[in-house]
């Protein structure tokens, strides 16, 4: 497989992963409509750059790194469940911010949209929730072991299959952001906080489903 291929397999893979909704996909969501797409490509990017430190560290054998995450395992998990369930929690009982898409509220018309210290956080929390599922490291040494050609997997092979299922993984959250960023002009704010809430309630439950994995 030439290295062109490999890239755009990976970037196949790393597709097919980002796409399922679970709680990162509703965290960009929620973050897309009360932020813009700002916020939500911030999102993005921290979930994709966590898949890509823990490919990297299953690409370049860091064992030590690697084995202690997994011994950790149960602490990290209680983690992302106490987070997600936090971030569920807030929203569900978030007010519900001033209806300026019609011009009411200040009358200019234009929804909120967060700054660059608002998506700079908003980048590292996602990360360091993404970070907080070691079990993504076998999922990548089980992708390389899958994509590399076998008896040829080298440094350059393992940073290709990386950025391969990174740019995957950002076009789906880009096509994602896109989409709700769309749908967040279209739709009313009644709509818009029956959304949040029911974003609210999903990031709650998946939290709880964490804590109940690390107990």
């Amino acid at each position: 497989m030439s290295t062109t291929s490999l890239f755009f397999t990976a970037a196949g893979v790393g597709l097919a992963i980002a796409a399922p909704v679970g709680p990162m996909g509703m965290l960009c969501i929620r973050r897309t409509l009360t932020g813009g797409p700002r916020a939500g490509l911030a999102i993005g990017f921290g979930i994709a750059t966590g898949d890509a430190v823990y490919g990297l560290i299953a690409a370049l054998g860091l064992v030590g790194i690697s084995q202690f995450m997994l011994e950790y395992d149960r602490p990290l998990h209680l983690l992302a469940g106490l987070f997600l369930l936090y971030l569920g929690l807030r929203t569900l009982l978030q007010k519900p911010a001033p209806d300026t898409s019609n011009g009411n509220g200040n009358g200019d018309g234009k929804l909120a949209q967060v700054g660059r210290a608002g998506a700079l956080r908003a980048y590292a929390s996602s990360l360091l929730l993404t970070l907080t599922n070691p079990q993504t490291v076998i999922m990548f040494a089980a992708l390389f072991t899958t994509l590399a050609p076998r008896g040829a997997f080298s440094s350059a092979i393992a940073l290709t299959t990386v950025g391969g299922v990174f740019a995957g993984s950002i076009a789906w959250w880009c096509f994602l952001v896109t989409v709700v960023s769309l749908a967040r002009h279209a739709i009313g704010s009644k709509l818009r906080v029956a959304i949040d809430r029911v974003v609210g309630f999903m990031l709650a439950a998946f939290g709880v489903v964490e804590i109940r994995r690390a107990l």
